[in-house]
Order: C-alpha cells, then sequence, then structure tokens
C-alpha cells in the first residue's frame, strides 16, 4: 500500500470503522504496530488527538469524527475518480442529505430501500430537521428546499409542488366548532411554529384575492412532525402541507377547514446541491432517483 497522505487517511478511516488497530490492520494487510504508528505520524503531523484510546475502547474524538467524516469523502472521491477514468464511474462513498422532517418521514424515507438496492455502495448519512440548513458549513451534499429558492451559488432540481391547507381533527371540531369564515379563526387555537423563518400570518383567500390572516394559540412547536401529531390529538387548528396530512384526511382522522378559502397556492419543492466542479456519481445519482420517484400530492 502507498503510504501517502491518502494511504494515512485510508489507514484512519478503517481504524474507526473496524474500532481496533487489529481489525484495521487485518483488513489492510499491516502489522497492527505498523498502523499505530501511522496514526500518531498523522495526528503529529495535524497537530490534534484524532482517537481517544483505553484499555478497553478506541474512538474518534470530536476532530477525529470531523477528519473521519472529511476522509472517508475524499478516498470515495478518489475511488470515484479513478472508476471514471476506467469507464465505470458507479456510484459510492458517503451520501449526506438534509430534508424537513415531514417530507424526510412521508416522501423521502419511503424511498431509501428501493436506491440501496440500486446504490449498494453509497453509504446514506439522513438528517432531518425543519430549520434551513447551511450546505457548505454542514458539508451536505443534497438538501431539499421548501418554497422559493435564493440567488446561491446552488444548482437546483424541481421535484414537484405542494400546496398547504387548514385542517382539524374531529375531536377538536365536536369540542370547539368548526370555523365557517377566516374572522372566526380568532376564536380557535391555532397551532403555529416557532423556528426563526416562521410567521403567524396564514394566507387565505377573500373576495379580493389572496390575504393573509394573523393567528394565535397555545402551542408552538419546531417542526411540522410534531405538529401533526398534536393537530391529531385534538389540541388545535394547524396549516401544514398536503403531503404530509393526505392520508390522514383520507383516513377520515382529520379534516379539511375552510376549503371554499383555500387560495390553492403552489409551493415549489427542489432539491439543492453545489454546483461546483464535476458532479459525484452519487449526487447525480440521488438526485435523478429523486426527481424520477418523488410524487407530491
Amino acid at each position: 500500500m502507498d503510504v501517502n497522505r491518502s494511504g494515512e487517511m485510508e489507514v484512519f478511516v478503517r481504524v474507526v470503522e473496524d474500532g481496533s488497530f487489529s481489525a484495521a490492520a487485518r483488513r489492510l494487510g499491516l502489522t497492527p504496530s505498523a498502523v499505530a504508528k501511522l496514526i500518531g505520524r498523522l495526528e503529529d503531523r495535524l497537530g490534534v488527538r484524532l482517537l481517544a484510546r483505553s484499555t478497553r475502547s478506541l474512538m474518534p474524538t470530536p476532530e477525529g469524527s470531523l477528519f473521519y467524516e472529511q476522509a472517508s469523502r475524499i478516498l470515495a472521491d478518489i475511488a470515484e475518480a479513478e472508476a471514471g477514468a476506467g469507464g465505470s464511474a458507479a456510484p459510492r462513498g458517503r451520501l449526506r442529505v438534509s430534508a424537513s422532517i415531514p417530507f424526510g418521514t412521508h416522501c423521502l424515507m419511503p424511498l431509501m430501500p428501493e436506491f440501496r438496492a440500486l446504490y449498494p455502495a453509497v453509504t446514506l448519512d439522513i438528517s432531518l430537521t425543519d430549520e434551513v440548513v447551511d450546505i457548505l458549513a454542514e458539508r451536505t451534499d443534497v438538501a431539499i428546499r421548501h418554497g422559493p429558492l435564493r440567488d446561491s451559488g446552488l444548482l437546483a432540481r424541481k421535484l414537484g409542488d405542494s400546496r398547504r391547507v387548514l385542517i382539524a381533527a374531529p375531536s377538536y371540531i365536536e369540542r370547539r366548532g368548526r370555523p365557517e369564515t377566516p374572522a372566526d379563526l380568532a376564536g380557535h387555537d391555532c397551532l403555529t411554529f416557532n423556528y426563526r423563518r416562521s410567521f403567524t400570518d396564514w394566507v387565505l383567500a377573500g373576495p379580493d384575492g389572496p390575504r393573509p390572516m394573523q393567528v394565535s394559540g397555545s402551542l408552538v412547536v419546531n417542526n411540522g412532525e410534531t405538529l401533526r401529531q398534536a393537530v391529531l390529538s385534538g389540541m388545535g387548528i394547524g396549516r401544514t402541507a398536503m403531503y404530509h396530512i393526505g392520508h390522514d384526511l383520507a383516513a377520515g382522522r382529520l379534516v379539511q377547514l375552510l376549503p371554499e378559502f383555500d387560495p390553492k397556492e403552489m409551493e415549489e419543492i427542489h432539491a439543492v446541491f453545489l454546483g461546483r466542479g464535476t458532479m459525484p456519481a452519487r449526487v447525480r445519482a440521488f438526485v435523478d432517483f429523486l426527481a424520477d420517484r418523488v410524487r407530491i400530492a
């Protein structure tokens, strides 16, 4: 094995994945002492401790975890480049994906077994959050964005359109009554979000076109799935994407409210990714897969 910088990265990655010097040594065809020396040399060159060692365990330090993620990606890119030069650039390596909790739960995760079957050499690293992540800062390959896209250096692929609807559980309607006009919402518990980009205006159609209605309630949450659960339990009225609760409406667990005041405004959903340089095969394969498979109600 060529013990250069990429070779040191490979040794370190194998040690982290196998959990010991001896196991990594067997896989690499080296002696445990040679592996230990290479890790020591790497730590000396970087000036940080990468592994926390004890008599019973070996774990990466915070700096080691960061280096592991970056080294894994570099090694995958090297393997991909070599395969591409030989005409067989199969998608491989770690693919970091970020999506909202509702989209990830109801649209993304059900498709992942099929993606893994198609691309077994790709390791999926999926984070679900309703906060908008910084792709560069979070070292994310693909992120799902809802609504208008800000001008940036990112590329985007449209996955579909979604519209938001007002919903409540039958138990809430039985207890509090059904609002008949947008003005009636002032007397109801309207459940909203607490993250920075949220707002408490719900857009409804009026005689002069769509107009915002300011709402309030006794509960604010930080993600769409928690909101869905709260509405299902009868805590109040929510406003969320149709793809998120379409199955609940069909089953009668939720009821759409004020449908005649629905402005039917559509929200675009995109997969966004970095556009500098050559796109890794794993990113291209994932984005193409989503564009072909995702169905948004």
